[in-house]
């Protein structure tokens, strides 16, 4: 079960996290220092099937059915109801680069499309947006326990064309842009072959 710490360069916002595969999926938590709280689960084909995201007195719940995102966001007692055909969220937290990811299941050298809902903290207001995601390489490096594949992703925006890599080692972002693995307590959990 990977614990530990992520760093936003720009902001200095930390994040303490812990992620697991489970008997249907994979669940990832994380708090920022900021006070964004993150729950998300995944199912076995990595769909965003339970997300909450808490900002000060903001929360927000959603998850996938079928081809449309769902979410309820709410301030206090009352919220309000939305839906997207999207494949996922975008969010701060590297929780989400990882099932995004997994969920395109791409071979090095191949890409693919995929529509997701982006939360802006600390509003939590939803932009649908675009991606383009290529896994362009991955690279295994030695370690005392196993080898570990890592692989970078180019990720563009089909809105504006702009483009950034994300490092991926199993459930744990290495690097992206607004990312840094500042501390990793335990291994990250590799995909089984």
């Amino acid at each position: 079960m990977p614990r530990g710490t992520y760093t936003d360069p720009e902001s200095g916002a930390t994040e303490v996290f812990q992620c697991a595969p489970g008997a249907g999926g994979w669940r990832y938590v994380g708090e920022r220092s900021d006070g964004l709280r993150t729950d998300l689960t995944v199912d076995s084909r990595w769909h965003q099937i339970r997300v909450q995201v808490g900002a000060r007195d903001l929360l927000l719940r959603g998850g996938l059915v079928g081809r449309d995102l769902l979410w309820v966001r709410s301030a206090g007692e009352h919220g309000e109801e939305h839906s997207a055909e999207a494949a996922g969220f975008l969010g701060d937290s590297p929780g989400f680069l990882v099932a995004v990811a997994r969920s395109l299941r791409l071979e090095p050298g191949s890409q693919g499309d995929v529509r997701l809902v982006r939360l802006s903290a600390p509003a939590l207001s939803a932009l649908t947006v675009t991606q383009r995601w290529r896994l362009t390489e991955v690279t295994t490096y030695d370690t005392d326990l196993t080898p570990l594949p890592v692989e970078r992703y180019e990720v563009t925006d089909l809105a504006t064309g702009e483009a950034s890599a994300v490092h991926i080692a199993g459930d744990v972002v290495l690097d992206a842009p607004g990312v840094e693995l500042t501390d990793l307590e335990t291994p990250p959990t590799l995909p089984q072959q």
